[in-house]
């Protein structure tokens, strides 16, 4: 079986990236954007740094920001509607996961209209267009949305999250600029980059991985490593390593999966609404030490990425020891709490469930039960 890499067509990074947008909305002909971002972008003028781009040029475009931190499937819905009825003919998508998977979502519906009941699209969907052409400008730096093959859903209805993976969904553009992220506060930052490394580091383990995938991967931990926790006090360096890690990270982790931790993530984040970076952070080091003995000699590269200095003169069981630890670390400097007091006791046979049954669940190097995957979320209680 041959393995697949699916990446933008084009991608700009680098700050002030953001420049390039009317000229490659010219290039491809635009006659009306779907602006698709979410409300508080709009509300701290974020969203306008495009949207006042598009005025100057004059690009005719409207605006969408009807979208939830865990987009459902109403969010969607009501997406579709209005891109029909603004008669747009393409989209520029500006936020974080939640813009960009809705946005995912309405572009592939729209031409893909048999898919027009949005749980249809769970799993590997066999839609046969490629979604309404796409420009995605990311604000935080961890999701990867602007890259990746894959967006999240939320049955609010039956209290789930369901993943869609589709070749069809990509962006044809991507525009990296880390001046779009500088205004997120440092909770979000820390959240989102921790993400990012869960992204990167359940990418370099999984089952499908391979050599192109574990080149990004690894090199998505070290710059996490060494940029996150400037990015959390907001250093322009800081800034500008995490627009790149978490972009690369999403070039390996959409070709080839993740685990157990966003199996998890998703489930935490539809009963409880816990931000996903925060419930990935969490279930990150717990996972690890869950996976170890089913990952060879890869956590010696992952503490060698983080900066754990002689690795190579370590046991086993030492340099796995040191890269769970590097792990807890980070997340311990950049605020993550240990522990999530909304987890209930008879919460545990639904939340092991929905986990089981996730799209990121048979990625995951070591193969699961419904159990064992109670007992994992019982360390965060």
């Amino acid at each position: 079986m041959a393995n697949q890499i699916v990446l933008n067509t084009v991608s700009y990074h680098g700050k002030g990236a953001i420049a390039e947008i009317p000229g490659i909305a010219k290039n491809k002909g635009f006659k009306k954007v779907f602006v698709c971002s979410d409300p508080d972008l709009v509300k701290f003028g974020v969203t306008a740094k495009v949207t006042d781009l598009l005025d100057k040029e004059g690009i005719e475009y409207s605006l969408y920001s009807d979208i939830k931190p865990n987009p459902t499937i109403q969010n969607v819905q009501d997406g579709v509607a209005a891109f029909k009825a603004a008669g747009a003919d393409s989209i520029i998508t500006i936020g974080g996961g939640s813009s960009m998977d809705t946005a995912k979502a309405i572009g592939i519906i729209i031409n893909n209209p048999e898919f027009a009941d949005v749980r249809s699209l769970e799993g590997v969907a066999p839609t046969k267009n490629h979604a309404v052409e796409t420009i995605a400008v990311p604000t935080t730096a961890g999701t990867a949305a602007e890259v990746t093959i894959n967006y999240v859903i939320t049955d609010v209805e039956k209290e789930r999250k369901f993943v869609c993976v589709d070749t069809n969904d990509i962006p044809g553009t991507a525009v990296i600029d880390p001046d779009m992220m500088s205004s997120m506060p440092k909770g979000l930052t820390a959240s989102t980059g921790m993400d990012a490394l869960t992204h990167a580091i359940e990418g370099y383990t999984t089952k499908a991985a391979w050599e192109m995938t574990d080149m990004f991967h690894l090199e998505a931990i070290r710059l996490i490593s060494k940029n996150l926790r400037g990015a959390v006090e907001n250093t322009p360096e800081g800034r500008e390593g995490m627009a790149l890690a978490q972009y690369i990270a999403g070039m390996g982790f959409s070709n080839v999966g993740l685990g157990i931790a966003h199996s998890i993530a998703h489930t935490l984040g539809a009963h409880y609404d816990t931000p996903h970076g925060v419930a990935c952070a969490m279930m990150l080091p717990i996972v690890m030490e869950y996976n170890q003995e089913y990952t060879g000699e890869k956590y010696r590269e992952i503490a060698r990425a983080m900066g754990v200095k002689g690795v190579d003169e370590m046991s086993q069981a030492e340099y796995r020891k040191a890269a769970i630890d590097a792990v807890k670390q980070l997340s311990k400097d950049v605020g993550i709490p240990e522990k999530n007091d909304k987890i209930k006791e008879e919460d545990l046979d639904q939340l092991a469930q929905d986990a089981f049954a996730d799209a990121c669940c048979p990625g995951n190097p070591r193969d699961t039960n419904v159990e064992e995957l109670k007992e994992l979320y019982r360390k965060i209680m």
